[in-house]
């Protein structure tokens, strides 16, 4: 074998070598960082401050090569102590929930939240969705064990200074309470304010002494509510049709005596603080003769025994039905309400028992509605099943034809772009000193402003796809399914899981609106009473 045939076998066998370059890491997904921003009074600083930290966080995120602006939300001028009142708390926290936010921005505790509790359930919530929120001027990250720690040790300070302004509050009113100084910022009906105390307002004390007098008599409540209405003076809050609760107010009122009961309510401690009624809580102080009277005492007096006597003979009255807030009439729109007739009950139109002028719907036999819904069902059972099984068919179709939306989430998204677009150029103008920065707050603020508003119309479109009405379909179903297949006399557990209210469309009709929406009407046979 020659040398030239043993090089040639050499290089045959020589391996070839592939070079792989390694993975490209510039599809790796940015991090989506939003921030949160509040102001706690309406003054033009603040409103000034509320703008620069919208500017000043749409600049530090754009300007972070690994961040992606998700949304920057901001609640202005209204209490901290209270999450239920920040409308931009909570739809971020729903954007976290819904996987579009993985990093928080907020500049001080305070500023998240000024309730301990909220402000621990809230950091919980997140860190379990793997959102991490960061506080700057603490230098607090949640994504590092201690955080949370140090989270509650400054989210119970800000409290503190919270509960230290309401304790002073506090402190003034029951100090100048046990003076007997304290002094409504409100005078009740009859009575007018002047330079603080409370002086008689003749035209409206003459209605006050009529509604004694007519109580006197022995009229119920309905009755002088209607009477007074006919007289054309309007109520305390200035409207013109009295209600039987206006009526009842005045007649316990112990103003009208010439006295005043101070500290009737008080505001809770515990946050958030509503008002409740002191039944005891806290001391109370009476105040005799403390203003001029309007009715005298042994009048005042006389009628609160008559209503402590009317309050001992109806306490039995008060029954709750399961057609209690169900029936409704369809010609004006009232509720019906549950009355005894000669031993038998009758669901009556309020507007129509009122003044049969303005409503023309006659009492209902309870019986006839009983009937009504056995006959409801039985259709239900036997016919109804079907039906039900091709609605909620039909209802998936038509969820996946509405995916056609998504045409609208795709401008929405691409307007959102633009906007991100232009806040990168403000800032950088802004940086460069061509930008006044008035013009930069002013200009980023329209910008900011049109982002939510294109931010809440792509909320608005996806909520309309999460469509409730199958499940509800199906669950109508399943009680159909598993119920009797005759019912003998009224199942109020049925009704309950069946209907969600009775429309009287007339003297002779009922319509069931069941739990999905779908509505049945049923025929009632009135009887002559």
């Amino acid at each position: 074998m020659s040398g030239k045939e043993k090089t040639n076998g050499s290089l045959a066998m020589a391996p070839r070598v592939i070079t792989i370059p390694a993975a490209s890491q510039e599809n790796t997904r940015k991090l989506r960082v939003a921030a949160y921003a509040r102001v706690s009074s309406n003054s033009e600083d603040q409103k000034h401050s509320f703008a620069a930290q919208n500017a000043y966080y749409s600049k530090l995120i754009t300007g972070n090569p690994d961040w992606e602006l998700a949304d920057i939300y901001a609640d202005q001028g209204i209490t901290g102590t209270s999450i239920d009142k920040r409308d931009d708390f909570l739809r971020m926290m729903e954007d976290c929930r819904k996987g579009r936010i993985d990093r928080i921005l907020v500049k001080s505790s305070s500023r998240f939240a000024h309730n301990t509790k909220e402000s621990l359930e809230a950091v919980r919530e997140l860190a379990a969705l793997g959102v991490s929120v960061y506080f700057e001027e603490q230098n607090i990250d949640t994504a590092q064990v201690s955080g949370e720690v140090l989270i509650a040790m400054f989210a119970a300070l800000a409290q503190r200074e919270s509960e230290a302004i309401s304790e002073r509050m506090r402190w003034s009113y029951r100090t100048r309470i046990d003076k007997g100084r304290f002094s409504t910022n409100k005078a009740p009906f009859g009575y007018m304010l002047a330079d603080g105390r409370l002086e008689i307002n003749t035209e409206e004390a003459e209605v006050v002494k009529e509604i004694f007098d007519m109580s006197l008599q022995g009229e119920s409540i309905s009755d002088i509510a209607k009477r007074v209405s006919k007289m054309d003076i309007p109520t305390r809050d200035k409207t013109s049709y009295w209600q039987g609760s206006s009526i009842l107010y005045i007649l316990h009122n112990e103003k009208y005596a010439g006295d005043c009961l101070l500290q009737k309510t008080y505001t809770a401690q515990e946050l958030p603080r509503f008002r409740k009624r002191n039944l005891g809580k806290y001391r109370q102080v009476f105040v005799k003769q403390s203003h001029p009277a309007i009715i005298e005492r042994e009048k005042f007096e006389r009628v609160q025994e008559l209503l402590k006597r009317k309050r001992i003979a109806f306490a039995g009255d008060s029954v709750s039905t399961p057609f209690s807030k169900k029936i409704k009439c369809a010609e004006c729109g009232s509720t019906f309400r549950l009355k005894k007739v000669r031993g038998k009950n009758y669901w009556t139109c309020m507007a129509h028992e009122k003044d049969v002028h303005k409503c023309s719907m006659l009492p209902l036999p309870e019986e006839q509605v009983l009937q009504a819904f056995l006959r409801l069902y039985y259709k239900l059972k036997y016919y109804g099943i079907g039906v039900l099984t091709q609605l909620i068919s039909d209802f998936h179709a038509a969820k996946t034809g509405s995916l056609l939306w998504s045409e609208n989430i795709v401008e929405i998204n691409k307007q959102i772009s633009d906007i991100a677009s232009q806040e990168r150029l403000l800032t950088q103008l802004k940086q460069q000193g061509s930008v006044d920065p008035d013009i930069f707050i002013s200009r980023g603020n329209l910008l900011a402003e049109r982002r939510r508003e294109l931010k809440l119309q792509k909320e608005r479109i996806l909520r309309s796809e999460e469509d409730h009405t199958i499940q509800q379909t199906q669950d109508l179903l399943d009680v159909l399914e598993s119920g009797p297949d005759w019912l003998d006399d009224f199942d109020e557990q049925l009704f309950s899981d069946l209907v969600e209210k009775i429309v009287v469309v007339d003297n002779e009709k009922l319509r069931f609106r069941l739990l999905n929406g779908l509505e049945v009407t049923e025929k009632i046979e009135r009887t002559q009473r």
